[in-house]
C-alpha cells in the first residue's frame, strides 16, 4: 500500500509538470509567433527605407512601416519581459521607431532562437514526462493486480480455512471423540437417509440395526481404571469397523453401547452371522488384552420384516438385547415377531 500512495504522488507531480510544461511551450509559440510578426513588420520596414526616392509618399509609408515595426516589437516586448519564467529581457534602446534595422534584426533573431530552443526543451520535457507517466501507470495496474490476486487469495485462503473448520466441527458433532466411531446423532441421520431412499425406490430391499452392549465392561473400569476400559473400547471399535461391510454404519451410542445399520441383507441368517462376528470382537480383543471379563450381547431388529417402522429399529434392537441379557447375556436375539417367538443364539 505504502508503494501505490509514493506511485500515485509522483503521478500526480508528472502530470502537472505536465500540463506546466505544455504551458511553457504554448507560450514559446505565442512570443515566437509574435516575433514572425515583428519579421515580418521588419522586412516592410526594410523595402520602404531601401525604396528610391524622396517624395511625401516614401516618407509616409516609411513612418508608418517603422510605427507598425515598433509596435509589433513592443508587443513582443511584452510578451518576452512578461513570461512567467526566466527569460533575456528586450533592450529598450532596440524598441524605438529610429533604431538601427540591423540592430533589430540581430534582436529578433536572438529572440527566435531562444524562444524556438526554449519550445522545443519544453516539448522533450513533455515526451519524457509523459513515458514516466505511462511506465508508471502500468506499474501502478502492474502492483493493483498484484493487490487484487493477493486479497483474492487470502479471501479463498480464508473461506478454506473457514469450510475446513466448519467440517471439522460438523464432523466432530456427528463422530465420537474418542474411538471415531459415528454417534448417535449421526447413526440416526444415516437411518432416516437409508428408509426415505427404500420407501422412494420402486424396489425397495431391506435394513437392520444391531444393538451390541458390553457384558462385563463396568468392572474392567472398577477394577483396571478408565486408562484400559478406554483401550478396550478403542481396540473394540476398530475391530466392529473391520467387521462389517464399508457401506454399514458402526456406531458408539453409549458408554459402552454400539449399533450397527446394515444397509442391506437378504435373509436373516445374515445378520445372525455378523452378530456372531461382533461377539467374537469382543472376545478376541478381551482374550488380546488379558481381561477375562468382557462379552457381549445382540439385539437385531430389520424393517420391513420384524418392525414395520425403521425410525424404531434402534429402540426395538435395544429391547431384544435387554433380552438377551435377562437370558444369560453373551448371545443375540432377534426382536420377538408377533406370530412367533424370537430365535436366539
Amino acid at each position: 500500500m505504502l508503494c501505490l500512495l509514493i506511485g500515485l504522488f509522483y503521478l500526480a507531480f508528472e502530470i502537472r509538470a505536465i500540463f506546466s510544461d505544455q504551458l511553457k511551450q504554448e507560450y514559446a509559440g505565442l512570443v515566437l509567433e509574435s516575433a514572425a510578426h515583428a519579421e515580418s513588420a521588419r522586412v516592410a520596414a526594410g523595402v520602404w527605407e531601401y525604396r528610391p526616392g524622396d517624395s511625401h509618399v516614401q516618407l509616409e509609408g516609411e513612418r508608418r512601416a517603422r510605427e507598425e515595426l515598433a509596435n509589433r516589437l513592443a508587443a513582443l516586448a511584452a510578451l518576452v519581459n512578461g513570461s512567467p519564467s526566466a527569460a533575456p529581457r528586450l533592450p529598450v534602446p532596440a524598441l524605438r521607431p529610429d533604431a538601427e534595422l540591423a540592430e533589430t534584426d540581430a534582436l529578433l533573431a536572438s529572440v527566435a532562437a531562444y524562444w524556438r530552443a526554449q519550445r522545443d526543451a519544453d516539448g522533450a520535457d513533455v515526451r519524457v514526462r509523459v513515458t514516466h507517466v505511462a511506465n508508471m501507470l502500468i506499474a501502478l495496474a502492474a502492483l493493483l493486480f498484484s493487490l487484487l490476486l493477493t486479497a483474492l487469495g487470502l479471501y479463498a485462503k480464508r473461506n478454506l480455512q473457514l469450510a475446513g473448520e466448519s467440517h471439522e466441527f460438523e464432523y466432530a458433532s456427528l463422530h465420537d471423540a474418542m474411538t471415531t466411531l459415528p454417534n448417535r446423532r449421526k447413526l440416526f441421520a444415516t437411518l432416516e437417509e437409508v428408509g426415505a431412499q427404500m420407501q422412494a425406490s420402486s424396489s425397495p430391499g431391506k435394513m437392520a440395526v444391531l444393538y451390541v452392549d458390553l457384558d462385563g465392561f463396568k468392572q474392567v473400569n472398577d477394577s483396571l481404571g478408565h486408562r484400559v476400559g478406554d483401550e478396550f473400547l478403542i481396540a473394540v471399535s476398530r475391530r466392529f469397523r473391520d467387521s462389517v461391510r464399508k457401506v454399514d454404519v458402526v456406531a458408539r451410542i453409549g458408554g459402552d453401547e454400539f449399533a450397527v445399520l446394515i444397509r442391506e441383507f437378504s435373509t436373516d441368517m445374515e445378520l445372525a452371522v455378523i452378530a456372531r462376528r461382533l461377539i467374537a470382537c469382543v472376545v478376541e480383543t478381551d482374550r488380546q488384552m488379558g481381561i477375562g471379563l468382557v462379552r457381549a450381547s445382540v439385539g437385531i431388529a430389520s424393517f420391513p420384516d420384524l418392525v414395520d417402522d425403521y425410525q424404531r429399529l434402534v429402540a426395538a434392537a435395544d429391547e431384544a438385547m435387554y433380552r438377551v441379557k435377562r437370558g444369560g447375556k453373551n448371545g443375540y436375539a432377534f426382536v420377538a415377531r408377533p406370530d412367533r417367538a424370537a430365535e436366539s443364539g
